[in-house]
């Protein structure tokens, strides 16, 4: 049976059930201060986990020790983050404790009811009206305007249609998280897998001698050909021009001063990344920052398998033992004399060569079902967000499945 459909002109829903309603949020929540409260625990909102209990080794900001200002939140409270509701940091609390006052926080009216609302409110169509109620402050901040996002119109079906929603929301995102947390799992075997792998090869070669990356590696230092893309070392061991992965999300000099040429089968080392994996021989031609270590071998050594080491001796955690200068996301190797104390062990010519083709052939038989996994991954995120708009705005009838 189709149901019939009326016209909202509503960007965000532009069609609902007949017999539903489009309400301005400030007719189902009310803005409440409740301040100066001490037996309540501290809370945080996160960008999909919506409000939990506040964890130090997680929070962004530290909190204050004068907490007089914060506010209670008490279960049923819908809670936007001022500056990030844009990206869906809006939840209804489960709850009771204090937040930070930058948050708005509000009382709910019963004509919405809790878990209902907790779909619709972080719904990924939702985030319009945050949007359009919101002004930038720099790339990632944007204030929210309480005055502007009040008169915006959210769908309101009748109340046992908004339980009915809920409870097959649940029942459906149950399934898919399920699916997610196992893919999760899955990929985390497959990295373990292949860290072994490094390990059992690369850990204790026998007949290996014991030398140092300067007796290994010779530094290149060749000035930036113009006309020529940008080449960056990633995590995951590959050297390639970006334009071969992706374009959007870097950051580029407006002057090339200082960049360095790269060329097909050099060794490049990220001096700051490095500690993370981003080493690896290139396949491109390109211009890279002078942040890069460029080298080819000095005594006729595998720059494969040499790659493959550092790689390995940097996701073990041994490079940030060495470094002089350690961040909490950086390992700093950019003076090559602290580079070329790294200790290597080099076993013969034909061996490293036996090893990094056999890793080749794993990683890359691990990275591609670890690839897979990922994929499925964001599939199912993408089918769950699509689950929730489409069921909260009433594109889909819950009623017939129930």
């Amino acid at each position: 049976m189709t149901r019939q459909m009326r016209e909202t002109g509503i960007p965000w829903f532009r069609a609902i059930p007949a017999e539903w309603d489009a309400v301005a949020l400030g007719r189902l929540a009310t803005p409440v201060k409740r301040t100066n409260i001490s037996d309540a625990p501290l809370l945080s909102l996160y960008l999909g986990e919506g409000i939990v209990p506040y964890k130090a080794d997680r929070i962004v900001h530290a909190t204050s020790e004068d907490t007089s200002a914060y506010q209670l939140v008490l279960p049923g409270d819908l809670v936007l983050n001022n500056q990030q509701a844009w990206r869906g940091s809006v939840a209804i609390s489960q709850l009771r404790g204090i937040i930070s006052p930058a948050y708005i926080v509000c009382q709910v009216s019963r004509r919405l009811d809790g878990q209902f609302g907790r779909y619709l409110f972080a719904s990924y169509a939702a985030r319009f009206p945050y949007v359009v109620s919101s002004r930038g402050v720099g790339d990632i901040q944007r204030n929210l305007s309480w005055q502007l996002l009040k008169a915006q119109e959210f769908p309101l079906p009748p109340t046992e249609e908004q339980r009915a929603i809920a409870d097959h929301l649940d029942r459906e995102t149950v399934r898919i998280d399920t699916l997610i947390e196992e893919q999760k799992r899955l990929v985390e075997l497959l990295r373990e897998r292949r860290e072994a792998e490094y390990d059992a090869l690369l850990g204790s070669p026998s007949e290996a001698r014991q030398t140092t990356v300067k007796r290994v590696l010779r530094p290149l230092s060749r000035p930036a050909v113009a006309g020529l893309g940008v080449v960056t070392a990633y995590r995951d061991g590959v050297v390639t021009l970006r334009s071969n992965r992706r374009e959007e999300g870097y950051t580029f000099s407006n002057s090339e001063s200082g960049y360095q040429e790269i060329r097909s089968g050099d060794l490049v080392f990220h001096a700051l990344d490095g500690f993370a994996g981003a080493v690896g021989v290139s396949d491109s031609h390109g211009n890279a920052t002078p942040v890069y270590h460029v080298c080819e071998a000095i005594t006729g050594d595998d720059l494969a398998y040499i790659a493959h080491l550092l790689r390995y001796l940097g996701r073990s955690g041994f490079l940030a033992t060495q470094a002089p200068n350690v961040r909490e996301r950086s390992v700093d190797f950019r003076n090559w004399a602290t580079f070329g104390r790294l200790p290597l062990a080099m076993p013969p010519v034909d061996e490293q060569r036996r090893i990094a083709a056999h890793l080749d052939e794993q990683t890359a038989k691990v990275d591609t079902l670890i690839a897979e996994s990922e994929q499925f991954i964001e599939l199912a995120r993408e089918r769950r967000s699509a689950l929730i708009t489409a069921a909260v705005t009433g594109q889909i009838d819950v009623r017939e499945a129930a």
